[in-house]
């Protein structure tokens, strides 16, 4: 894979503490992106950025610790809030945080089911409050990277129960929360891609359970949709460097409709 020049691009990467997030931030800084590292907590993202430094090599001038835990809805927010005063202007955010949903089912303080949560609607709101960064007249050609799941395929969303309290599964509740995020790619307000990075050696192998390529090869294929140079229709899913169909709900526009206004009713943003 040829090395692209980053050096004018700054990148949100979500979940940059471990996995794919980690090395997503590494292989970016590497090609000269000022890098904001999300973390859970401050000592996290803080811990992420000194390994990046010391392990890495990279310019401690290329990288910004930011945090907040999905789990809670308000620290989204506040964490939005300082990223657009720090970075107004934002060409990437890469939405790579996920968790593996719990053998039981497990609400937030928000009220949502935790993956669902954590793996969808932390980020729907973190899109939506960074759209002026996103779209600002100094970056025209901002982009949100979705890293989604070839899991979403065997998914379907539940409308009437989308907190799944009456048929709960970890490995249903997981797809679904990949299969909304890769909707969510398809919606207008940003230009957004999809994509599954491949079976990685992460905290998420489990839910695959078989072996896994390294996280640092997964990342290559998110950073590849990072670069300006690569050219991104909106809602397109890739399967590692391919571009591929996605699910057909994920295509659907009445799916992308209702999925908006079901987000926007569970994090208390919109109409």
């Amino acid at each position: 894979m040829s090395v692209f020049d980053l050096s004018s691009r700054t990148v949100l990467v979500t979940g940059a503490t471990s996995g794919i997030g980690y090395e997503t931030a590494r292989q970016l800084a590497e090609r000269g992106a000022t890098v904001l590292v999300h973390g859970r907590t401050a000592e996290d993202a803080q811990a992420a950025t000194d390994k990046l430094i010391a392990a890495a090599g990279i310019d401690g001038s290329q990288l910004c610790a930011f945090a907040a835990d999905f789990t809670r809805l308000e620290e989204v927010e506040a964490m939005a809030r300082r990223v657009v005063a720090v970075h107004p202007h934002l060409d990437v955010l890469v939405n790579n945080a996920a968790m593996a949903a719990p053998e039981r089912h497990t609400v937030t303080a928000d009220g949502n089911e935790i993956a669902f949560q954590v793996n969808f609607l932390a980020h729907y709101l973190l899109t939506c409050l960074l759209e002026p960064a996103l779209t600002s007249s100094s970056s025209p050609g901002g982009r949100v990277v979705n890293v989604s799941s070839s899991l979403h395929r065997t998914a379907s969303i539940q409308w009437s129960d989308p907190q799944r309290a009456r048929r709960y599964s970890r490995l249903a509740a997981y797809a679904q929360s990949q299969l909304a995020l890769t909707v969510f790619a398809a919606d207008p307000r940003v230009a957004a891609v999809s994509v599954h990075p491949g079976v990685c050696e992460t905290d998420l192998l489990s839910l695959y359970a078989v072996s896994g390529v390294s996280a640092a090869e997964g990342a290559a294929h998110v950073v590849r949709l990072c670069d300006p140079a690569t050219e991104i229709v909106n809602g397109a899913y890739y399967d590692r460097d391919q571009r591929v169909e996605p699910a057909q709900a994920a295509t659907e526009d009445r799916t992308i409709k209702r999925l908006t206004k079901l987000a926007d009713q569970l994090v208390g943003h919109g109409a």
